[in-house]
């Protein structure tokens, strides 16, 4: 392995399965000390351009040309990030050694053996006059393995545990990253985190999601609804590694099992059962494969459901902590989690981990576009 240079800067761009906008950092990376974020910044997504990503996730007229507009319209978003992420920290282009993107995911098939990340780094690389690291899933799927998730290496790198902890990432689906002091890294995606709720929350209240988890909190759990769901989804069963993604959760997911339940309950009601929902399946998933875990650390915009929260403490009988409380922010550790993997890809550092996601070999993960 090649020696790592001195203090070197990237950029992390992620724009997640909820669709809602692009979140952005500046980190340094010393050897010798843990990323320090010097800029971070967000932009929402535009709603036409969402909605083009929603309708993406299945088949549809045109949908290759489509595909190409929607990438190159996130480019352009997200070299509006980029941007602002540079003013911010007083910096210029030739000041960052690359960005790390991640693209929008609109396919997750790795039992069929792709993934499919809208993005177009070239572009994005002459917009921003900055090398781009992207397409960061395929090498781990083409080694056999899920391709994701892809941040349990870098949570291992970040937080160092002196203990058994458990990093929680709520984006629009919920996956673990199981440390261990005496263990090697292990993790896998849990279910459904937010994409439910926020679908259900937009078709009844009109708003894009449930802002601080108030309305599912006006509802009730129903136990009935909850069991039912849990028993008729075989996925939730599957052993790791695993991946998941709006391939298998989605509106018809959704509808199709809310119709064979012979029961009728209020709107709040399926939304706190869809909470609930979220919670169990993660509490099932630290009590098989990581019992030993002491503390729960939570990111991604889930992690600003205090209701969520609660429950999953409730569920899991452990403390549940924030990633502020290690002073990174929620919403900036996935786009953290892109700059840390440029930063491996150009330091040659393989951050495909088979323990994860079940590849054959470790691998160096990415593709390069120069400035």
């Amino acid at each position: 392995m090649p020696a790592i240079l001195d203090t070197q800067y990237f950029i992390g761009l992620m724009s997640g399965t909820s669709t809602d906008g692009a979140d952005g950092v500046i980190a340094a990376f010393s050897p010798a000390q843990r990323p320090r974020i010097l800029a971070q910044a967000s932009l929402p997504m535009p709603a036409s351009l969402r909605q083009l990503f929603l309708e993406l996730n299945a088949p549809m007229h045109n949908e290759l040309e489509k595909s190409c507009l929607a990438a190159n319209e996130l480019a352009h978003l997200y070299a509006r990030v980029c941007q602002q992420l540079l003013e911010q920290a007083h910096l210029a282009p030739e000041h960052i050694t690359a960005i790390g993107a991640h693209g929008q995911t609109v396919r997750h098939r790795p039992e069929l053996g792709y993934t499919l990340q809208l993005n177009a780094p070239a572009l994005l690389s002459e917009l921003a006059h900055i090398a781009v690291v992207a397409d960061f899933r395929s090498k781990d799927i083409a080694a056999g393995g899920q391709g994701a998730p892809l941040v349990p290496a870098f949570h291992k790198a970040m937080f160092n545990a002196d203990r058994p902890v458990t990093v929680l990432n709520l984006g629009g689906m919920a996956n673990i990253s199981i440390l261990h002091p005496e263990k090697e890294v292990t993790g896998f995606d849990t279910g459904p985190a937010n994409v439910l709720m926020d679908l259900w929350c937009q078709r009844h209240t009109g708003n894009d999601y449930d802002k601080d988890g108030q309305w599912g909190a006006s509802g009730t759990v129903n136990e009935a609804l909850l069991n039912y769901l849990l028993k008729a989804e075989p996925w939730f069963a599957l052993p790791p590694p695993k991946s998941t993604g709006r391939d298998l959760f989605n509106p018809n997911w959704l509808d199709t099992l809310l119709a064979g339940f012979r029961q009728n309950i209020s709107a709040p009601d399926i939304q706190a059962s869809l909470r609930a929902l979220t919670a169990q399946t993660i509490a099932s998933a630290i009590q098989a494969y990581a019992p030993e875990t002491r503390e729960i650390i939570t990111c991604g915009g889930g992690a600003l459901n205090a209701p969520l929260l609660r429950e999953i403490g409730l569920r899991t009988g452990l403390a549940v902590n924030r990633c502020e409380d290690y002073g990174i922010a929620s919403q900036s550790m996935e786009a953290l989690a892109f700059a840390w993997l440029a930063w491996a890809h150009c330091n040659r550092i393989p951050a495909g981990t088979p323990s994860v996601s079940g590849a054959r070999r470790k691998t160096i993960l990415g593709c390069y576009y120069p400035a």
